[in-house]
């Protein structure tokens, strides 16, 4: 019998559910034993369901083939075999709220890529290198739902992971005023550009609700929790544009930063270089050793090149520069569906299980 957790991931069918079902083969600490999607999926063999269907460039792993895809509504059958479950469906946000609050309530840890519950106030937005702390209101979390061993933790959006860690390594600095704008792959939508061929030669400017999460989520990551609630802060204050870009894989962000306190090239420099969070101090499974990298070449970090920097759990960062109206300016890139989607929410299990969080039930 295997010692590892067993994990269920719920929305497995689609691109986030297939790079979960990637990034678990063979890890430590987690196993695979369940899978649900739709109802349309259920019944049929993960590799039946995916047929046609699998987006990632590596194989189907054996491990899963064989596995009966479940209904994900059935809660009760799905959450009897697992410890905990990764939830990354395709639902209308109230559906999705009230179907990871079921899963959590049968005692079952939800770790979620979906943005219905972000805003919760007792249910942690997590960035592990940033905001571990937040990881308290599960206490209370767990009041409000009746539960002793369930919860729901969320990942933040994919935008936000390529400009908070480099801004976050500065806050001693005081960041007050951001100017952001994304560069983003077509993964963040969850598509390729054999089922998106309008995105070939082109550029969108517009992605729909990502300008307001961009600007809003880093302020509940940066935020205090107050009388078992996550409150935001109110610094610094960010605006943002997001544009759709015919890239597989990586967001991109340009950045223009103003700090209470200026520092020189230098102290950004270090910082960025040294920055370390809770995941590397537990040296956590996914943690990239180092979270920061820093090109001194003009024309890095490059999407392509880049974004698989340690194994697409790191961050990229270039061009630093003094601007004419901010103090500041430089680029960074973060892989969008690692780091930003999969990757980020298996760190933030590892993270949960290493603090306590997740046991076998």
């Amino acid at each position: 019998m295997s010692s590892k957790l067993k994990v269920g991931i719920v929305g497995g069918t689609g691109m986030v559910g297939q790079r979960f079902i990637e990034l678990l083969e063979n890890h430590p600490w987690f196993e695979v034993v369940a899978i649900a999607a739709s109802p349309n999926s259920a019944g049929r063999t993960y590799e039946e369901a995916v047929s046609g269907r699998w987006k990632l460039a590596s194989a189907l792993p054996e491990s899963v083939k064989k596995i009966m895809v479940k209904d994900a509504s059935k809660v009760d059958e799905v959450a009897a075999e697992v410890d905990f479950i990764f939830c990354a469906v395709d639902m209308k946000k109230d559906e999705i709220k009230a179907l990871e609050e079921a899963y959590a309530r049968t005692g079952t840890p939800v770790i979620s890529n979906n943005s219905a519950h972000r805003w919760t106030p007792d249910v942690p937005m997590v960035i592990p290198e940033i905001n571990p702390e937040h990881l308290e209101v599960i206490a209370q979390q767990r009041k409000r739902l009746g539960t002793t061993t369930g919860f729901i933790a969320v990942k933040p959006n994919c935008s936000i992971q390529s400009y908070m860690p480099t801004l976050h390594a500065l806050n001693d600095f005081k960041p007050t005023k951001v100017v952001v704008t994304t560069y983003q792959a077509i993964s963040g939508a969850g598509k390729t550009f054999a089922d998106w061929p309008e995105m070939l030669d082109n550029v969108i400017p517009y992605i729909g609700g990502e300008e307001e999460k961009s600007e809003q989520e880093p302020l509940r990551i940066w935020g205090s929790i107050e009388d078992g609630a996550i409150v935001k802060s109110e610094l610094p204050i960010i605006t943002s544009q997001c544009i759709r870009v015919p890239v597989a894989d990586g967001h991109l962000a340009a950045v223009f930063v103003s700090f209470e306190k200026k520092p020189s090239k230098e102290e950004i420099l270090n910082l960025w270089k040294t920055f370390k969070g809770r995941p590397q101090e537990l040296e956590l499974p996914s943690a990239p050793k180092q979270f920061i990298t820093y090109f001194e070449e003009e024309n890095r970090p490059q999407t392509r090149l880049d974004r698989d920097i340690e194994k697409g759990m790191g961050i990229s960062a270039g061009r630093l520069r003094e601007d004419t109206l901010y103090d500041y300016k430089f680029v960074s890139l973060s892989h969008n569906t690692l780091r930003g989607a999969a990757g980020g929410a298996v760190l933030i299990a590892e993270l949960l299980k290493a603090e306590g969080y997740i046991q076998p039930k």
